[in-house]
């Protein structure tokens, strides 16, 4: 006769899985809910239980051993069911409830999203929302994720995806910074002013302006007596008289509302690529993700709404 599995053996699982796929007992606890103690006591029940070593543990990392691999592979397996039937039993409802968990880049979770999710949860209070902010693509399916919102169009073959609208990049200046220095009216006027650059987190390369020249999309790295790795930053600190820096236009409309930014050089403005919604395709029939989809499509809508504040400051 067959042991049957314990309680305990599943939470081990989950919990290995998740520190498996974010690559540290910390993330997984915060994924989780739980603390990293809780997560790593799980990893060694399991470990004992099964006579194994999971992890190759450092200081710095946590690396599965050929013998984890096995099993995190067969583990995603089972949660990938489990998460099928909790989809099922969410789309047999018909009603939004439960949790609804999306992911999104900071600048656009803090700009977009955040602002709006108590609007959405005033049409549907029966849903909790779980806002994960975070600049890595991770993998979604893997972490139970219901929508992601990122930067781009990402190819997989496992997730359906939805374009909401450009993500437009335009250059900005404060009022007094341009009463100080003056305001540039070519583009190699650039290489005399201040400039505030951002920096990518993943590459460390810094960003290279693009503007839109007759038609050419053309690219300048400026001196930079600044340069920052956050766009939301890089906008602040050009509001407070900086210098000129790049922004996405969801991060400066608000500044350029309140009077703190002037958009320079508008008509060379470029949509460098697109806001993107994903989800798994095991979420299609999910009223909850349906229903937020539907909502950003609402919230997206075009023209933008941070699109048109800055095309007619």
């Amino acid at each position: 006769m067959k042991e049957q599995i314990g309680l305990d053996r599943l939470t081990g699982l989950i919990a290995f899985a998740r520190a498996a796929s974010l690559g540290s007992y910390t993330a997984a606890a915060r994924d989780l809910s739980v603390s990293p103690s809780a997560i790593s006591k799980s990893v060694q029940r399991l470990e004992q239980h099964f006579e194994l070593r999971l992890f190759s543990r450092t200081t710095r990392s946590l690396t599965l051993t050929p013998e984890g691999r096995d099993l995190y592979e067969r583990a995603l397996r089972i949660l990938r069911e489990v998460e099928d039937i909790d989809q099922a039993a969410v789309a047999s409802r018909g009603e939004p409830s439960g949790t609804l968990k999306i992911t999104a880049p900071p600048p656009i979770g803090l700009n977009i999203l955040a602002p709006a999710i108590p609007r959405f949860r005033e049409r549907y209070p029966k849903l909790a929302i779980d806002l994960r902010l975070v600049d890595h693509y991770s993998d979604i399916i893997e972490q139970g994720i219901d929508v992601a919102v990122r930067v781009g169009n990402l190819t997989d073959s496992r997730l359906i995806s939805k374009t909401l609208a450009p993500h437009r990049l335009a250059a900005f200046a404060s009022p007094a910074y341009l009463a100080k220095r003056g305001t540039p009216l070519e583009l190699s006027d650039l290489a005399h002013h201040d400039c505030v650059n951002f920096r990518y987190q993943s590459s460390g390369q810094a960003l290279r302006w693009p503007f839109s020249v007759d038609g050419i999309v053309v690219e300048l790295v400026p001196v930079s007596a600044i340069v920052i790795d956050a766009s939301d930053a890089v906008a602040a600190v050009v509001a407070a008289g900086g210098g000129i820096g790049i922004s996405p236009t969801y991060v400066a409309a608000p500044y350029v509302t309140r009077g703190q930014l002037k958009p320079l050089f508008p008509e060379c403005a470029v949509d460098r690529s697109s806001i993107t919604a994903l989800w798994p395709e095991s979420r299609r029939g999910s009223p909850n993700v349906k229903a937020f989809v539907g909502f950003l499509g609402e919230l997206f809508a075009s023209p933008t709404v941070w699109d048109e504040i800055v095309r007619n400051a």
